[in-house]
């Protein structure tokens, strides 16, 4: 299976080692999801004392800190990202793995408002891109490789395989979908992925979350979609706008500090609402199904969630920021629906999810694939109106700073 070195790989190669990564990415998602639900169920804030809770969350803080110490740097998706446009130069950190695994673990289980993604997928997108590297791979077929690594997680987590890999894509860049060569293998390691996973999890095929519509879609709920995406635009400019600020007064403490800092806070958090902490995908079917309530109560669980999770990213504390930002749409889906009872719930849940993600991490096309999968509902027109409408809106706005255009236009792999 080994190409030539320096030459780009022949399709039957390509395909062979696209479903050798998606099948390592399904299997690594299964365990690490298995590992983090039972942590979960030791560390987690159901089930304690909101008080005693805050003192967990400082000791982890303080362990994250000790390990960061003892084990080097964890790295985070943006520098995989920048490997992924410098692979002529960067090797694969494999050793940062050691580090990322545990910290993210504790991050994530003891009830931080950030989800698996991010480590999930830098651990897939690092492992794939050394084992391109054990393959003497040239450079571009390395970055294929890589993308393809990042795809399978982001299915794994997802449920999503096509949504997944365009979103694997888009996330490299500000606009648009530049290494177009890395779709196919991209999808390839995402269907394999996907199929490794559900048989390794037993979960079947269903929807992530149960969503329902309140009536079938009509022409003016294109119009609703669109002050979606312009309200899901507006969030994500406060969200970008409220991590850069949060980062830059944790960048003042002692980078050993900042974890116990973010740990005291996010437990201080949960003690006022319990949408503070977690990363919200296991919140947003009970918070929808929720029969009494009042429009407030649901702004305020978004309002929850968008703090802790900003207090998470920016404190060290590891984990993304993807379903925290389908949560806070799913809750102002609501609230607005009880605001306006003449609108339709669902598509302004669905809109205002892939709005939000889209704004702050400028995937149209993947948010809107996703999104729909997720809630089990083919609602891609409107959906995808929102999605648009956000990245119009926030396009000068940048989270992420790896993403960027394409480096190099080096010839693209020719595969006989």
């Amino acid at each position: 299976m080994q190409a030539a070195a320096g030459g780009p790989m022949k399709l039957r190669t390509m395909f062979a080692c696209s479903c050798a990564v998606g099948a390592v990415g399904g299997l690594l998602g299964f365990l690490y999801l298995a590992l983090l639900h039972g942590a979960e169920h030791v560390l987690g804030p159901h089930g304690h004392d909101p008080w005693l809770h805050v003192v967990l969350m400082v000791a982890v803080g303080w362990t994250i800190g000790r390990l960061v110490e003892r084990l080097g740097s964890p790295g985070d998706i943006e520098l995989l990202m920048d490997n992924v446009h410098l692979l002529g130069k960067e090797r694969a950190r494999v050793r940062q793995l050691v580090s990322l695994l545990p910290i993210s673990l504790l991050c994530i289980a003891s009830g931080g408002g950030a989800g698996p993604e991010a480590p999930l997928v830098q651990t897939t997108g690092t492992c794939s891109q050394w084992f391109a590297e054990r393959l003497r791979m040239c450079a571009a077929d390395r970055r294929m490789l890589t993308i393809a690594g990042m795809a399978a997680a982001f299915t794994v987590l997802f449920g999503a395989p096509i949504g997944a890999a365009l979103f694997a894509l888009e996330i490299l860049h500000r606009r648009g979908l530049q290494y177009h060569e890395a779709l196919l293998p991209a999808v390839v390691a995402s269907l394999v992925g996907y199929v490794v996973y559900v048989a390794a999890s037993g979960l079947g095929l269903a929807p992530v979350w149960s969503f329902v519509l309140d009536a079938e879609p009509v022409p003016v709920d294109l119009l609703w979609s669109a002050a979606a995406g312009v309200v899901g635009g507006l969030v994500a400019l406060a969200f970008t706008s409220g991590v850069s600020r949060a980062r830059r007064v944790f960048a003042a403490l002692d980078e050993r500090r900042r974890p116990l800092v973010g740990g005291l806070l996010l437990g201080a958090l949960g003690v006022l609402s319990p949408f503070a902490l977690t990363y919200g995908k296991y919140q947003i079917d009970p918070l929808l199904s929720v029969g009494v309530a009042t429009w407030s109560f649901f702004a305020l669980a978004a309002a929850a969630k968008f703090v802790g999770t900003t207090v998470t990213v920016a404190s060290g504390w590891r984990g993304g920021f993807i379903i925290p930002l389908f949560f806070i749409g799913a809750a102002l889906a609501r609230s607005i629906h009880l605001l306006l009872p003449g609108t339709n719930e669902a598509i302004l849940a669905c809109s205002l999810m892939a709005a939000l993600n889209t704004g702050v991490t400028k995937t149209p096309l993947g948010s809107t694939l996703v999104v729909s999968k997720m809630a089990g509902l083919s609602l891609i027109p409107t959906t995808s109106v929102a999605a648009l409408v956000s990245f119009a809106l926030t396009h000068r706005s940048v989270l992420l700073e790896s993403q960027r255009e394409r480096i190099e236009s080096a010839p693209q792999p020719t595969h006989p």
